[in-house]
C-alpha cells in the first residue's frame, strides 16, 4: 500500500494529508497515513488528528476493503479537509519492540524446536504467540528467552525491504506460520534481522535488536495437542 507511511518508515510519528471521505462523522480515510491498522494480530495506533486547532483523537485504526480507516472520538473532519496525523508514539514504540522479539522468538523456537506460530496477539501491555510445539517443558521455553536475549546484546540490525514473491517463497523458512502464507501478492514486503531472520511481513518493527531490551517469558499454558501459548514481555 503506497499511502501505508509506516511501511517504509516505522519511526514517522508526525505526517500531513487529506481527508478522502467520512463515515458516520467518525471513519476517517486519508489520501496517507502512518497509522498501523489492526492486522496480523498486532495492535492498531492511537493518537490524534489536528485540523487547524481542533484535536480529533484517533481511538481505532482498521483496514477495510484495502483501506485504512482511522475511528475518531468526535465529529467535525469532512472530506478535502487537510490535517496532521500524529502517532501516540509510547504505545507505538512498546508495540514494535514486542512485534520484533516476536520474530526473534519465532526464528528460535522453529530452529531449536522446529516449531510453527500457530497464533498470536500483540499489544503494549500483553503478548502472546502459541507455537505447535510437541515438547512443553518451561526450561527449554526459559533456554530459548535466553539464546533470544543473547541476540539482542550482538544487536543485528533489522532491515526492511522487498521481494519477488516467488523468489521470497524460495528462501528457507520465510514463512513461520502454520496453515498460512503470505498475501497473494506479486511483490512481499520482508523484515529481516541480519544474519538471524527473514520474514514476510507487513508490520512495524524496530532498527536493530537492542532497541528491544530484555525478553522476559511471563507464562506459558497448554492450549491443547502440539498448540503451546507463550506469553512474554519486553523490559
Amino acid at each position: 500500500m503506497s499511502n501505508a507511511l509506516y511501511m517504509d518508515n516505522c519511526y514517522l510519528k508526525e505526517f500531513e494529508a487529506k481527508v478522502e471521505s467520512v463515515k458516520d462523522d467518525k471513519y476517517v480515510i486519508l489520501d496517507k497515513t502512518a497509522f498501523y491498522p489492526l492486522g496480523g494480530g498486532v495492535a492498531y495506533d492511537t493518537g490524534v488528528l489536528l485540523k487547524d486547532d481542533k484535536e480529533f483523537p484517533v481511538v481505532y485504526v482498521g483496514k477495510f476493503n484495502d483501506k485504512i480507516s482511522h475511528e475518531v472520538s468526535k465529529p467535525g473532519l469532512k472530506q478535502g479537509d487537510k490535517v496532521i496525523g500524529i502517532i501516540d508514539w509510547e504505545r507505538r514504540y512498546k508495540l514494535m519492540k514486542l512485534h520484533t522479539a516476536a520474530h526473534l522468538l519465532a526464528s528460535i523456537f522453529h530452529n531449536n524446536g522446529n516449531a510453527l506460530i500457530t497464533g498470536n496477539k500483540i499489544e503494549p501491555d500483553s503478548a502472546r504467540m502459541d507455537f505447535s510445539l510437541e515438547n512443553f517443558d518451561r526450561a527449554i521455553i526459559d533456554e530459548y528467552a535466553k539464546i533470544a536475549n543473547e541476540l539482542i546484546q550482538k544487536n543485528a540490525p533489522v532491515k526492511i525491504h522487498y521481494m519477488n514473491r516467488e523468489e521470497a517463497l524460495k528462501i528457507p523458512d520465510m514463512v513461520k506460520l502454520a496453515n498460512k502464507m503470505p498475501p497473494e501478492v506479486e511483490i512481499l514486503r520482508i523484515v529481516e534481522i541480519e544474519g538471524v531472520d527473514k520474514q514476510a511481513d507487513g508490520g512495524c518493527h524496530v532498527n536493530s535488536l537492542k532497541e528491544i531490551g530484555e525478553i522476559e517469558i511471563l507464562k506459558i499454558e497448554n492450549k491443547g495437542k502440539s498448540n503451546r501459548r507463550v506469553y512474554f514481555g519486553v523490559k
